[in-house]
């Protein structure tokens, strides 16, 4: 488990970090989501002792983060944002030694590394020199070193930053992994669909301040009248009531908003919109009310909020990568 305590880091008159506490939990992904300039970057240097601290601390499996450094350091594995490799290594070179350095069997190194090399198509790059790596190749060799490690606790700083849809895939699923082998993995990412899909608890991140932590279902839960469910009715049918329909559906928990408009597409049906929260427990009533009434539904459509949406309800800014 880590739990930070008022971790604080400032630059000059900015303060980067501001006050952080939070409790992370063994085994969990826990997504550290902002922009840019949000101090997700320097809040992972802080909790891997690369900096340390104006004030506060963090105690890591036990271990202080200013007193035991060192203890620290050997339960952790970073995946930076920006590559730091040995520009004189090769791939293979760069991903052999990280290995020797968690004294990883040579077996299970090499099949490791053959692995990496296929599924993440980097053969035509084993022999080249690091600096000779196209941008998108050393990213992916900087998310290796982590992999290969499979640490206590496993940090990806943006990890599919600048590759395709098929490579992000990809590494998200060894993310996964590491997961399931019982790594605790912290996750900074400025994509919406990356911490989405990843993450088991998500902390909104602005201007040095943790805005607000939750699971991603329960944070786009957390938006009122979030979610929306559009339900289109003939509105000529002797049984339609406009106001019956508006007070019954009130009557329902989590609704917050119901309006009647015209049905653009054909005049003699009605399009109702219904704002709600928690809509897979009280959608089957809704539908269930329309059912006992005899209100024949000719189309249902729900529309959830998302990440961005949360963002911006916390934040009053949209997160722009």
């Amino acid at each position: 488990m880590i739990i930070i305590e008022n971790l604080t880091k400032k630059f000059k008159k900015v303060f980067a970090v501001d006050d952080v506490s939070l409790t992370i939990k063994d085994g969990e992904i826990f997504g550290l989501l902002g922009p840019n300039g949000a101090g997700k970057s320097t809040l992972i240097h802080l909790i891997s002792t690369i900096i340390k601290p104006d004030s506060g601390t963090a105690i890591i499996n036990g271990y202080d983060l200013i007193k035991q450094a060192f203890e620290v350091r050997k339960m952790l594995a970073v995946s930076f944002q920006d590559s730091k490799l040995d520009w004189q290594l090769n791939l293979v070179e760069t991903l052999q030694w990280h290995g020797k350095i968690w004294h990883i069997p040579q077996d299970t190194l090499n099949q490791r590394i053959k692995d990496l090399v296929e599924s993440l198509k980097l053969k035509d790059s084993v022999k080249k020199k690091n600096w000779k790596l196209s941008g998108g190749t050393r990213k992916k060799v900087e998310v290796c070193k982590t992999i290969i490690a499979r640490p206590k606790i496993a940090i990806f700083d943006e990890p599919t930053a600048f590759l395709d849809p098929m490579m992000k895939k990809i590494i998200w699923d060894y993310i996964k992994e590491l997961k399931e082998e019982g790594s605790t993995v912290i996750l900074a990412t400025n994509l919406m669909r990356e911490a989405d899909i990843l993450s088991d608890r998500v902390a909104i991140m602005d201007k040095g301040k943790i805005i607000v932590v939750n699971s991603p279902e329960d944070l786009k839960d957390s938006i009122p009248g979030g979610d929306i469910i559009t339900i289109i009715l003939d509105q000529n049918k002797s049984n339609f009531n406009q106001e019956k329909i508006k007070t019954d559906l009130f009557n329902i928990d989590n609704i917050s908003d119901v309006s009647f408009n015209q049905y653009i597409e054909d005049p003699q049906q009605i399009e109702i919109k219904i704002l709600c929260n928690n809509t897979k427990k009280i959608a089957p009533k809704i539908l269930g009310y329309f059912q006992k009434n005899r209100l024949t539904i000719n189309n249902y459509t729900l529309t959830s909020p998302t990440l961005d949406d949360v963002f911006f309800y916390y934040t009053k800014s949209y997160l722009n990568p």
